[in-house]
């Protein structure tokens, strides 16, 4: 397998979706060489137990700064504050281009069945890999530059490209949803009969966790409800229209803050809305959170929102769901196809979206039945099921050579 991160050094859903399917399938007896392009000192506790202690997973490291969220700018920011000039490329292509360039030395010097690949910064690796040992290839497609723009409007034609090489050359596309799958189909032009939809899932090693030291209990005690937005502050995840339907709702109650948790290169431009809303004493922004922290803010919310604009899955529903804290989702997301006990509404009805936010905020016996049936539906939407099908992926290609 090839990535771009690993948990708890992980930035997003990607690393989350490694960490869940590489350990499902270790249970179901696949040795799993782990490749990932990030600079990790073994030396540490941490290291040892990424690389060594999950239940037998064989990691390599390769030098890299990369995240699988950067963009040419942070990149560059990144870069200099390491001061170095010549271990990394001169740019992110520059990277994703010397991270495949190793990609056939490292695969000639292990013994394995099928090369795994997730998402477009190691499909290079994956495709040199392929090259170099002739052993076939699946691409997991987490997201596609489509998602991450926000629509056909301004993809970088670079990484769609890369996107387009990786899912012609491999034997088997993976989606982690229909909704994926069609643009697969529709904007790259790949065989409907070479794409596997694998949906993402959630268990205990994934799921958020932690007492939480409830900091959000003051505004709790003081009545008010909290709805929560989670993720990266960016065009794809509709942080401007959370905001927007923020509006609407406290234009009827007053009573509820709205949180908005996570970083992104729009979050000055959501603090300068909410100004100019005049809501900025109703919309708090937490940074990125990780561990009891993103624990508390999940279990202290009213209502968990994910408003996004493509969504290939979204991981962070199911979290809340687990934790019991009812979810509105968009209808623009693969974890819609999944979930039933969850209120859905496309991404730029904001009407729509405060009323639901009104609604659950309003209601106690509504938010109630979301939260209890939510949690049991969370609880059967595994990483378990998604590796049954990875393995019988991988199994069919095995059986092939």
């Amino acid at each position: 397998m090839f990535g771009w991160e690993f948990p708890p050094h992980n930035s997003g859903g990607l690393g989350v979706a490694c960490l869940g399917l590489t350990r499902s399938l270790k249970e179901r007896g696949v040795e799993v060489l782990f490749v990932m392009p990030k600079k990790m000192d073994i030396q540490t506790p941490y290291a040892r137990m990424l690389y060594a202690d999950i239940d037998g997973v064989h990691s390599i490291a390769v030098n890299s700064v990369l995240s699988p969220y950067l963009n040419t700018v942070s990149y560059e920011k990144i870069r200099g504050r390491n001061g170095s000039t010549s271990i990394y490329g001169p740019d992110l292509f520059g990277e994703v281009d010397r991270y495949r360039a190793v990609a056939g030395a490292l695969a000639r010097s292990e013994q394995f069945d099928v090369i795994y690949a997730h998402d477009w910064l190691s499909f290079g690796a994956g495709i040199e890999a392929k090259r170099a040992t002739g052993k076939p290839l699946i691409v997991h497609v987490h997201a596609t530059e489509f998602d991450r723009s926000g629509g056909a409007i301004g993809i970088n034609p670079h990484v769609f490209n890369i996107e387009k090489q990786g899912m012609e050359a491999a034997d088997v596309v993976v989606a982690v949803s229909e909704f994926t799958k069609q643009i697969i189909l529709r904007s790259y032009g790949i065989p409907a009969e070479k794409v596997r939809v694998v949906h993402n899932g959630i268990d205990e090693t994934t799921a958020p966790s932690g007492n939480g030291v409830r900091r959000m209990r003051a505004l709790k005690d003081a009545g008010n409800k909290i709805v929560l937005f989670l993720g990266r502050i960016t065009l794809q995840k509709g942080p401007d229209y959370f905001i927007r339907a923020a509006k609407r709702v406290l234009e009827k109650n007053s009573k509820v803050f709205f949180v908005i948790s996570g970083s992104g290169d729009m979050e000055g431009n959501m603090m300068r809305l909410a100004v100019q809303l005049g809501i900025s004493d109703k919309v708090l922004f937490s940074g990125f959170l990780t561990g009891n922290d993103r624990h508390e803010m999940y279990t202290a919310a009213d209502l968990f929102v994910m408003p996004s604009v493509s969504e290939p899955f979204g991981i962070t529903p199911l979290e809340s769901m687990r934790l019991g804290t009812p979810v509105l989702i968009s209808k623009q997301s693969g974890v819609s196809e999944v979930v039933k006990h969850a209120l859905k509404v496309d991404f730029w009805d904001i009407d729509d979206m405060a009323a639901k936010m009104l609604a659950v905020v309003g209601l106690p016996a509504l938010g109630k039945t979301l939260s209890e049936n939510g949690r049991e539906e969370a609880e059967r939407i595994t990483w378990a099921q998604a590796a049954i099908k990875v393995d019988s992926i991988v199994s069919s290609l095995v059986h092939q050579v």
